[in-house]
């Protein structure tokens, strides 16, 4: 209650006062009173009357006769202003923001609806990956429909977006190969590629077939697709091919788009044991001596178990001995002219294998023990029946060759081949590289290096599946639209592979791998990446998220259209956005853009 109010009038004013008290045990507490005071004068002095203690009212009461003093005029919360409507607006500046310092609006083609279109569709796939009709649903619940003017697009016009888009494939990954793999940024000349697949929905699609299924989905049919990388495993190029696609014919295709319509005539092609066989680099090789193409392509590749056995025999270079004091040892053999071999032993992949054989020999003989019981109680009869139960545990554990079997209508016995087993055994852990890039160019751990740089093209093969992009399964039936699928996908990848890299000291990511002393050696977390899953706070505290979680708590960064009373004007405005939102956007080098683009 305010009491003692003088009679004498005059203007007042709010005075706050701060006192400190210390108390017997030396605890320091903290007062601050507020009067309401007038200033007169008296005579020639300046005089202050104390008017009321205002000490006992609550803060907000105080801050309202403080600012009724000063002239300003209070209206009721919530009277001033409306919110007429708030959207998710920060993840889309962010990735937008990327995608414009990477250059993707003029990389995809001349200003049009439907680069427009195309943009806010590879946006999209790195936001919130969905189906293009969900897409499209979407765009108007979050700011990318306005600040693309794209909302209230019509499918129609996203199909024509996307015959658009891969009728301008190859100019858009010339540009890319051109700013990736040309010589001046990858002196090194290297390329990776490799092969997956992803699984259809429906069967109308020309290029759906049934072949062998990375996704281990065997009774569905499925698309083909290669990534053609840096060594850093930064997409440049896909190519799509049908579900029965082999290997090798996918890299016969990528080698023809290098070459004549990338126009990289010096490459080292770097891709697995069965992409890179015996035939495709005889294919290389004819290409290299024709005059008429003048290309200089050398390749890293690995050999297949039985040409690595034919190296371990008896009289063969391969000999357990090479790695008594490193892991890997520059071998040569008649049967690889002109070419480099690197045999290499992990032990812990030796130790793996070791494992996962001796698990499959027990399950096998399980299995076998069982049949051999049913014949025996004559329960399962005729050597046809008893082989083709015996075929269906040899086809589901793959240890046939360890097996010797007998098999008549009433008889079936089985025993371990131990020759086989202890062959095989021999070379647990051990593989062997093939190259034709000479010592002078490239040593042998170089050359080991450039093989495991592959795990970086299935890094790329995860993002686009599973962990951001969400690929599989695709829905349209026309071969140039899934295309144009798959080539969205690898734009969006493109964008998220370097918002993964900026965005390091607020994920998971490992900022600082360490330098590995074996090339041949499992690659290590460093120290400081243990310690950020550990504690999950980067080393500043900064609370940490998956790549996906960090989208989403940016999403949280709205953008508010408000109207003040008494006017017909809306005026957006940002929510404040939290220390993480303002340092993702530093970490991209941009401020918090009000509009998306």
């Amino acid at each position: 209650m305010i009491t003692g109010m003088p009679r004498s009038a005059g203007k007042v004013h709010v005075v706050r006062v701060k006192k400190a008290h210390v108390d017997k045990s030396g605890k320091r507490r903290d007062y601050e009173s507020a009067y309401l005071r007038r200033s007169f004068r008296d005579g020639n002095k300046v005089r202050n009357e104390t008017v009321a203690n205002l000490s006992m009212l609550p803060e907000a009461a105080v801050a309202a006769i403080e600012a009724t003093l000063k002239g300003q005029a209070l209206v009721p919360a919530g009277t001033e202003c409306t919110i007429i409507r708030s959207l998710p607006h920060g993840h889309v500046a962010a990735v937008a923001a990327m995608a414009h310092q990477l250059g993707l609006p003029a990389l995809l083609g001349p200003a049009c609806r439907s680069r427009d279109l195309a943009l806010a569709l590879i946006i999209s796939r790195v936001i919130e990956p969905a189906s293009k009709l969900s897409t499209l649903a979407q765009w108007g619940d979050c700011t990318l429909g306005a600040d693309l003017d794209v909302a209230g697009a019509s499918t129609d016009e996203i199909y024509a977006a996307m015959d658009w888009l891969v009728n301008r494939q190859d100019a858009i990954e010339k540009k890319l190969a051109a700013k990736h793999l040309g010589p001046e940024v990858n002196p090194s000349r290297m390329a990776l590629f490799d092969l997956t697949s992803a699984w259809m929905t429906g069967r109308r699609c020309e290029l759906s077939a049934r072949g062998y299924s990375r996704d281990g989905k065997k009774g569905l049919p499925q698309i083909e697709y290669g990534i053609l990388a840096d060594p850093a495993g930064r997409p440049v190029a896909v190519r799509v091919f049908a579900g029965n696609t082999a290997d090798p014919a996918a890299f016969t295709d990528i080698v023809e788009v290098i070459r004549t319509r990338f126009g990289l005539e010096k490459l080292v092609l770097v891709g697995d044991r069965g992409m890179i066989t015996s035939a495709r680099i005889d294919t290389i090789r004819e290409l290299n001596d024709n005059p008429d193409t003048a290309t200089d392509f050398d390749w890293i590749t690995a050999l297949r178990a039985p040409a690595i056995a034919k190296l371990a025999a008896d009289d063969g270079p391969l000999q357990m001995s090479l790695f008594d004091s490193q892991d890997f040892a520059e071998i040569t053999h008649p049967d690889y002219p002109g070419e480099r071999l690197i045999a290499c032993r992990n032990p812990a992949l030796a130790e793996e294998r070791a494992r996962k054989r001796t698990e499959l020999l027990a399950a096998t003989e399980t299995a076998l023990a069982a049949i051999a019981e049913r014949v025996s109680a004559g329960r399962l009869v005729g050597a046809g029946r008893i082989g083709e139960a015996v075929g269906k545990i040899i086809d589901k554990y793959k240890m046939g060759k360890h097996f010797e079997r007998t098999i008549t209508d009433t008889h079936f016995t089985y025993r371990r081949h131990q020759n086989s087993i202890d062959t095989q055994a021999a070379l647990d852990g051990i593989y062997v590289l093939r190259t034709s890039v000479p010592a002078t160019d490239l040593d042998a751990a170089g050359v080991v290096t450039g093989y495991k740089n592959l795990a970086n093209v299935e890094r790329d093969f995860r993002s686009i599946k599973s962990d951001d992009l969400d690929l599989r399964p695709i829905h349209h039936r026309l071969t140039e639209r899934v295309k144009a699928h798959v080539l969205i996908c690898l734009l969006a990848c493109y964008v998220t592979w370097h918002l993964r890299k900026a965005w390091a000291p607020l994920t998971y990511t490992d900022e600082h791998p360490p330098a590995r002393d074996n090339p041949v050696a499992p690659a290590q977390r460093s120290p400081q990446a243990d310690a950020k899953a550990s504690r999950k706070h980067g080393a500043d505290g900064t609370p940490l998220r998956s790549f996906r979680g960090l989208l989403k708590h940016l999403a949280t960064l709205t953008r508010n259209n408000i109207r003040y009373h008494h006017t017909d004007t809306d005026i957006p405005t940002l929510a404040e956005p939290t220390p993480e939102q303002r340092r993702a956007f530093e970490l991209i080098n941009t401020t918090i853009p009000l509009q998306a683009a």
